[in-house]
């Protein structure tokens, strides 16, 4: 790899750092080339994606940008999970990593915040961005719903009651 090479990579490695709501890193040593499609295949279903790179040029991209804390971790065979939604990397790293003994994760940064093993498991148990949504639409839909219930509630009634009239005028 040339000069030019490394730099276009630490580039597009320090773009990943300041877009992504989150990135986890983690080791992948001795998973296979099935594995590891499999993996980007599910963060790719999820908008997020998987980047492998050398840990100095991460290193390098990493300086001056959010998460920089995070350079700790970069030791070994490490390869980053990230996406622009804040749970959603995190959420299939995590998932990933209990069925796969090979994808050990370490740690990752959300923004400026560094996180340990055990964060990147508390922000996987937060819900989505599409979770949040849909819970909040709920919300709002409810009250509009039951406003309605309210409303056509008088008519129902007595369209109930004319019935009943009317049955016992005919019997």
């Amino acid at each position: 790899m040339d000069r030019a090479q490394k730099e276009k990579v630490v580039e597009e490695l320090g773009q990943i750092f300041e877009s992504s709501g989150v990135v986890v890193v983690a080791h992948y040593e001795g998973m296979t080339v099935a594995q590891m499609q499999d993996l980007r295949a599910e963060m790719r279903a999820v908008g997020g994606s998987v980047r492998v790179a050398k840990n100095k040029l991460a290193q390098i991209a990493l300086e001056g940008k959010p998460g920089s804390g995070m350079a700790d971790l970069l030791k070994g065979m490490t390869v980053f999970a990230y996406s622009e939604d804040p749970v959603a990397a995190a959420k299939v790293s995590d998932a990933y990593a209990k069925k796969n003994e090979k994808f050990v994760i370490l740690g990752g940064a959300m923004g400026d915040t560094v996180l340990d093993p055990a964060g990147v498991k508390t922000v996987a148990a937060m819900p989505s961005r599409e979770e949040l949504i849909a819970q909040i639409v709920s919300c709002l839909g409810a009250p509009a719903s039951a406003i309605a219930g309210a409303i056509g509630a008088p008519g129902a009634n007595i369209a109930g009651i004319l019935t009943t009239l009317e049955e016992r005028e005919a019997a």
